[in-house]
């Protein structure tokens, strides 16, 4: 939306139509209270109806189906845009597993907007939870937003669907008190791991790294004069690579009691070079399994007597336990590489609100609660 000579809202519209960038006016805006002009919901419908007229008369520059479209955008999405290996395998398997299945037999341009609401019920309704659903919506806005630009699309049928609530996302987090994770580092007791897995357990909850970011940290990354650790590298799945973040590095806080486990894992091992892994293989210093390290983990939860957390909870329990230090939420938002500030919002519930702890104090306190209080008395005469 622009705004005209007189300072007045104008909706404009823009689209792609046989590969050629269209942009058209489609009415001032509404004014609150007003009944001339175009609610946002109005411009939306004008927009599509546009979209629908421009589109009929224009032939698509080649007619392909999203099997090839998805596997096109995921080669653009590799070599020019540079994302992590592992977010294209991830967008791989949405593809064949999902998405062709189910649009099989049409051309992209011939996918409309009730066949992807068609999509998100069928899926929901077989199993997938919603946050999911709405992570295969999101890829395949961008399959249609880049076959726009190449021509094979008309219109991108997915815009006007709305995406699934997430119910999980109002469900509490998974986190461990104090106790409970004491408890469990007093379980990393596997005869072979037992050297490794405790002090790994011990910096994921009081550092908040991601798990990726732990098995790829090596003695360099550690600041002994600073006291923080310095996140630069990540193995997920096979492939090195940066936070996921994308930052180039980020720094971490470390208490007195890791620079002191760290220490000691250091003065055990045989391996310490610059670039050596600080959570390496006992024996071979080689990169932990990711998979043999979350069963371990598993086995200590249940020995240990706690609730049953994965892993990555124990970053949870990281955000939590700072947000109720006091931790400012920005300073959190840093520390754990969030790239974005609602993500850090979900430990606010935890963080503690003395200055309004206080204020209810004042507004309840002994006198205030007292009945025959002289401003409740005069209340309470008044209203009789």
């Amino acid at each position: 939306m622009r705004t005209d000579k007189h300072g007045r809202g104008v909706y404009y519209g823009r689209f792609y139509a046989g590969g050629r960038r269209v942009k058209r006016k489609l009415g001032p805006q509404r004014q609150p209270g007003g009944t001339i002009g175009l609610t946002k919901a109005a411009a939306e419908r004008a927009l599509q109806k546009l979209v629908d007229q421009e589109t009929r008369l224009v032939p698509t520059a080649e007619r392909v189906d999203l099997q090839t479209a998805g596997a096109r955008y995921l080669v653009h999405l590799a070599e020019v845009m540079k994302r992590k290996p592992s977010t294209i395998q991830d967008y791989e398997i949405m593809l064949r597993r999902h998405l062709v299945p189910f649009f099989t037999g049409r051309s992209i341009d011939r996918i409309d907007t009730q066949l992807v609401s068609d999509y998100l019920v069928a899926k929901q309704r077989g199993g997938l939870s919603s946050k999911t659903v709405g992570n295969q919506l999101t890829f395949l806005h961008g399959v249609f937003r880049h076959a726009m630009k190449k021509g094979w699309a008309y219109a991108n049928p997915v815009a006007a669907v709305d995406r699934p609530r997430d119910a999980e996302a109002d469900a509490d987090i998974r986190f461990l008190t104090h106790e409970e994770v004491e408890a469990l580092l007093r379980c990393a007791v596997d005869e072979e791991f037992a050297v490794v897995d405790y002090p790994l357990y011990l910096v994921a909850v009081t550092c908040g790294m991601r798990q990726g970011e732990l098995v790829a940290l090596r003695w360099r990354d550690i600041d002994w004069v600073a006291s923080v650790i310095r996140v630069r590298v990540s193995y997920t799945r096979g492939n090195w690579g940066t936070p996921k973040s994308r930052r180039s590095s980020r720094a971490v806080p470390i208490t007195t009691r890791i620079a002191t486990e760290l220490e000691r894992l250091f003065q055990r091992s045989n391996r310490q070079g610059d670039d050596d892994l600080v959570f390496g293989h006992p024996q071979l210093g080689s990169v932990l399994d990711a998979s043999k390290l979350r069963k371990r983990f598993k086995t200590a939860v249940a020995t240990a007597g706690v609730r049953p957390v994965r892993f990555h909870d124990l970053r949870h329990t990281f955000g939590t336990q700072a947000a109720a230090a006091g931790v400012p939420l920005r300073t959190l938002q840093e520390w754990m590489s969030h790239r974005d500030y609602k993500t850090t919002l979900i430990y606010a519930d935890y963080a503690p609100r003395s200055h309004e702890r206080a204020l209810l104090e004042l507004a309840f306190s002994t006198g205030a609660r007292d009945p025959h209080h002289a401003p409740y008395a005069s209340l309470r005469d008044s209203n009789r």
